[in-house]
């Protein structure tokens, strides 16, 4: 990816999310001929000279310092998420040859994590890596999310699942936020490794089969989500309120993620998945093209 592209559209679209009232400015005039904030607006916020942010507007990210960036982030009152995803665009170079050497080795699965996976009785869980891959399951989850041992490897990647699988719109209850929790973690990857040949090859994929797709990407939303809520609607018990948690798995390899789900004890939801563990590892979801 061309990473002074993605800073310049990155700073773009989080500019033009702001107004001068959100940031106590005063609106001169009823009519604007940008969006959000003017770069001389967000220069003043930060403390910079207009001729130093529209370079580095420009994609010109050269020689910026943390203190200069850290300031921009401020103004634009970007999340930590954010923040972070703007230094990766600007200063790719800290670990860039790190980055490098962890897309060139394959992910892998140590035979530990997968027996505690299959330890997890009644809860459904699943090891994710790098571009949403899933690497490993439990029977849990093959059962509530899709029938992974059925799929070709490239198959099992949660946004190719989420845009492509004919499943997946009835599977999530609100597919739209689905779908946008999806690119908004690609897009936070790109940036950590904006040279991985296979995540090229994944958007532009799914650039070309999905239209939601291309407009959630072009709006550079980024997330990395630890936790929440997902609303299920399986088809063989219902409606189901989860919960999910994804944790980082300690190890030579940062990017593998535990994610797991539960229900609130005692409720209908509870009660869904306590029957989905009698019934549905013989019927698994099936999330595919």
């Amino acid at each position: 990816m061309d990473l002074s592209a993605e800073l310049s559209e990155f700073l773009r679209s989080r500019r033009a999310r702001l107004k001068p009232e959100d940031v106590g400015l005063p609106e001169f005039g009823r009519h604007r001929r940008v969006p959000g904030l003017r770069r001389e607006e967000l220069a003043q916020l930060a403390g910079v000279s207009v001729a130093y942010y529209t370079r580095l507007e420009q994609g010109n990210g050269r020689n910026v310092s943390m203190e200069v960036l850290d300031a921009i982030a401020r103004a634009l009152r970007l999340s930590d998420t954010e923040r972070a995803h703007l230094t990766h665009l600007a200063k790719p170079t800290a670990k860039k040859r790190q980055h490098r050497a962890a897309i060139a080795r394959p992910q892998q699965v140590r035979p530990g994590l997968r027996h505690l996976l299959d330890s997890m009785e009644g809860v459904p869980a699943l090891v994710g890596g790098r571009r949403l891959d899933v690497l490993a399951w439990n029977r849990m989850a093959r059962a509530l999310l899709g029938d992974f041992a059925a799929m070709e490897p490239a198959e099992r990647n949660v946004a190719r699942m989420v845009f492509l699988g004919v499943g997946a719109r009835d599977l999530y209850v609100d597919w739209e936020c689905k779908a946008t929790e999806v690119v908004s973690m690609l897009r936070l990857y790109a940036g950590c490794y904006p040279d991985d040949p296979a995540l090229l090859a994944l958007v532009g994929e799914l650039s070309v089969r999905s239209e939601e797709f291309r407009s959630l990407w072009a709006a550079h939303t980024v997330a990395d989500k630890g936790h929440g809520t997902k609303r299920l609607r399986h088809p063989l018990v219902g409606e189901m309120t989860l919960s999910y948690e994804s944790l980082k798995v300690a190890g030579a390899d940062p990017d593998l993620v535990l994610v797991t789900y539960h229900a609130e004890p005692g409720s209908p939801s509870a009660d869904a998945l306590r029957l989905l563990a009698q019934w549905g590892v013989d019927e698994p979801v099936d999330v595919r093209e």
